[in-house]
């Protein structure tokens, strides 16, 4: 049983097939409202849907397949939500993974397609939902990003530098959107378990075979000086995003909730 009631309520979540979109996907139904997931692999995302609905008979869910830096491509799906499930109330943007490169070996191309990733992720989804979350009054934008935004990694240097640009715009829009009734706040994740991990673990060194899941990543977490020793669970996040898609967090805006086991080095 959810904590959170959202009948009647309209949800988009980018990137919803697997992870932390999916598990944010799952906590929104499980409160009643209804959801519209999309991603770019038709494989992964019918798979998803077919799960979901097998969990939650009788949902009201809408999943499509969408490139979320193709803008026509995004207003093709705003337009098919509202016609399918009405306007909507919240939008999580949750899309891109991290890209693994210093200064002096990520070429400008590389750059260009980071940054392009971690901005307009955001800006197209956010465009394409604006008008329909005004009309909520109870609007509300959820950006997923890292504690890289904070706290850059020479070796995720160009993701560092575009995760800091998506906490500016998150502010930005705050402020812009305030007045329009709509509220925008961000997540800042830690080390959370992901299918990079995994494959990460599956490919670890002959000398770490012995390890399982859970010791290579306690591990890892104390490599990483994590204090709650471990690496997070995409629903620890999926909860922080679910509360600041509801009015439970109705006076918050321009925030963000560091869901990073304590990895923060910021007070």
């Amino acid at each position: 049983m959810s904590m959170i009631e959202l009948d009647g309520k309209v949800a988009v979540v980018t990137g919803g097939s697997s992870g932390i979109g999916l598990a944010t996907v799952e906590l929104l139904l499980e409160a009643g409202a209804a959801v519209a997931m999309c991603g770019r692999d038709e494989a992964r995302l019918r798979r998803a849907e077919a799960q979901l609905r097998e969990t939650f008979p009788g949902c009201r869910l809408h999943a499509a397949t969408c490139d979320v830096l193709k803008p026509e491509q995004v207003a093709a799906f705003a337009a098919s939500v509202q016609a399918t499930l009405g306007n909507v109330d919240m939008l999580v943007n949750n899309a891109g993974q991290g890209r693994v490169s210093t200064f002096a070996n990520t070429e400008d191309a590389a750059w260009m397609e980071e940054l392009q990733l971690k901005f307009f992720s955001v800006i197209h989804p956010t465009r394409a939902f604006l008008p329909q979350l005004e009309q909520s009054g109870q609007g509300a934008v959820v950006c997923v990003n890292s504690l890289l935004a904070q706290q850059p990694e020479p070796h995720m240097v160009a993701t560092s530098a575009a995760r800091a640009g998506v906490l500016n715009l998150v502010r930005s829009m705050a402020t812009e959107f305030a007045p329009k009734g709509v509220r925008v706040n961000g997540i800042l994740i830690g080390l959370v378990e992901s299918g990079q991990w995994r494959r990460r673990f599956e490919a670890r060194p002959e000398a770490d075979k012995d390890l399982d899941w859970a010791a290579w990543t306690a591990r890892l977490a104390r490599q990483k000086h994590i204090p709650l020793g471990r690496l997070g669970l995409p629903v620890e996040a999926a909860r922080a995003i679910l509360f600041l898609a509801s009015p439970l967090s109705s006076y918050t805006t321009g925030s963000h909730l560091d869901i990073s086991g304590g990895h923060s080095r910021h007070a």
